[in-house]
Formats: structure tokens, sequence, C-alpha cells
């Protein structure tokens, strides 16, 4: 497929809204997919994947077992991932002021590695582990050293197949089934979990309040990365069009926001992303796109 990039007319555009300041940024996993982190959707919103729902970890221990198994594993590439050039923009326009929130649904933490602050993690992160028996919370660093001490060398003697979305990966069941699960260090139970929402579990809602409270105060929600293919991100492109407010969105392939899309700029973030900055007068040294596929823009006029 020949490389394609961003439409200029659709990148000017929105351009001319973000320079206006007062921007709510609400980003998804193609935010990341650039950092090497796979997004659970093609471009065409077709799942590639399906995560482990919040129903089958809570339901049984072996489920337990078989996603700290691979999670453990996986958690080596997944916390290597660096920042990508998108994510440095984000950060730029946060510390020039251009922004009034970051509202994001991704769990890597990868805002925050490249410079962004106030980071509101819809969906939480993966940093943390917590018990779902007694609430203790503990980094996930000590969660790791606890998996090495029950498991030696199982992270690095096992066949895997490739890093997955959420940061886990593909293991033979044998390699599962002699996998020592941790316990609480409070209460003893076996029901650790990463601090994030699963599938299938709601997102708490003093966070869906600030996140609310950070998009209206906002004059332009500028959505990147992100299929809006579950309610959790879509809510607030609906809650911005109906209240007036421009929306943008910049992604590969199609939305369930498009419909309510001010300016839609079908093309990969990291050109995109650089390309907006230079518009807007910033010269910080952003680092390699990675991503060559870029699509055509397609402006579909103020509303």
């Amino acid at each position: 497929m020949t490389a394609r990039h961003p439409d200029a007319a659709t990148l000017e555009a929105v351009a001319d809204l973000v320079a206006g300041g007062r921007v709510c940024v609400l980003t998804g996993a193609g935010m990341s997919t650039e950092s090497g982190i796979p997004d659970y959707r093609g471009p065409d919103g077709t799942r590639r994947v399906t995560p482990m729902t919040y129903g089958e970890f809570v339901a049984s221990t072996d489920a337990r077992r078989r996603y700290w198994s691979r999670a453990h594993v996986g958690w080596r590439r997944f916390a290597a991932s660096a920042p990508n050039a998108g994510h440095r923009v984000v950060a730029a326009l946060q510390r020039e002021g251009f922004t009034c929130g970051l509202v994001t649904q991704n769990v890597d933490g990868l805002h925050q590695e490249a410079g962004a602050s106030d980071v509101l993690e819809l969906h939480g992160t993966l940093g943390l582990v917590r018990c779902l028996t007694c609430e203790d919370r503990i980094p996930r660093a000590v969660m790791e050293q606890q998996l090495d001490a029950l498991n030696p060398g199982f992270a690095g003697g096992v066949r895997t197949g490739e890093i997955r979305p959420d940061g886990d990966v593909t293991l033979a069941e044998a390699d599962v089934a002699a996998f020592v699960l941790p316990t609480c260090r409070v209460c003893g139970a076996d029901t650790l979990k990463p601090d994030v929402v699963y599938f299938g579990e709601p997102v708490p809602k003093d966070r869906v309040a600030r996140a609310y409270e950070a998009v209206d105060a906002s004059r332009l929600l500028l959505v990147l990365g992100s299929s809006l293919k579950v309610m959790s991100g879509y809510r607030f492109v609906r809650h911005s069009h109906k209240a007036g407010r421009p929306v943008a969105i910049v992604t590969r392939g199609r939305t369930r926001g498009d419909d309510e899309a001010t300016w839609r700029l079908d093309a990969g973030l990291g050109e995109s992303l650089v390309g907006l900055a230079r518009l807007l007068g910033l010269t910080d040294d952003f680092g390699e796109v990675v991503d060559g596929e870029y699509a055509t823009g397609l402006p579909l006029g103020l509303t």
C-alpha cells in the first residue's frame, strides 16, 4: 500500500480550532500503537483479540492464574514501551497552554512518561494492582517481584505468542497450569487484579464525572486514536456535539463518532500530530514518526 499523508486542509482546520485553546484531549488505544502496543481493533473497527472480561476474572482461581501467567511474561515487553511522537506532542500542547484537560482510555502510562501531567486515566492503570477482597493496592513492580519469587525463571523460560493490548501474551496451557499465583499481603486472598477497568466492569462514577467536567470546560473536544466503539469514550463525543461544541477526531479508519464530528482526519497519529504541532508554531524535537501508513483527511464541515 502506498503511504498517504494527512490531508493538509483538514489538518489546518483542526490546528485553527486548537489554536483557540481550551482543548479537552481524549485518547484511545491508537495513541500507543506507534509505541508497539497493539490495539484491540483494526482500522475497520473489528475486534482482533478478545480480552478477559471482569466476570471471567472474578469467577475462578484458574481464570486469574491464566491472566497473571500471561501478564507476567508480557510485562517486561509492555513496560519497555516508550512514548512516541504523538505522546510528546500532546504533552507539548498541555505545556504550552492549549489544553484544559487530558482524558485517556489507555492504561499504559505513556502520556505521563512523555511529560504530561494531571492525566485522567478513565480505565485505570496497569502500574497498580488492587485486591478485590480488601482493596489493598501495591505497585505493579512489587507484584512482579512476588511473581518472580514464586515462579523463578518462568518469565524468560516459556514460549510465547505476540504481546496483546493489555500487556499479556499467549501461553501454552501446560505453562499456565504450572504457574503459582500470589496472594494479598493483607488478607491472603488470591483476588489480586490490575487496577484497570476490565470489559464488563463499570468505570468509577467519580472518574466519569471528572471527565465530563473537563469536557464541559472546553471549547473543543479533540479525540486521538479511538474508534469510540465503547460508550466510555463515545459518550463524551455525543455530549460535546449536543452542547454545540466542535469535535475533531484523528485516527485511522471509521469511528462511531464520525456523524458527530466537526472535522474528521483519517490518518495515523504520529505524522498528524507532529504536523499539527508545526502549524501551531511548536518547535520541539518530537522524535521519529514510526508509522508510515496514512489515509486522506475527511473534512465534514462546521456544524
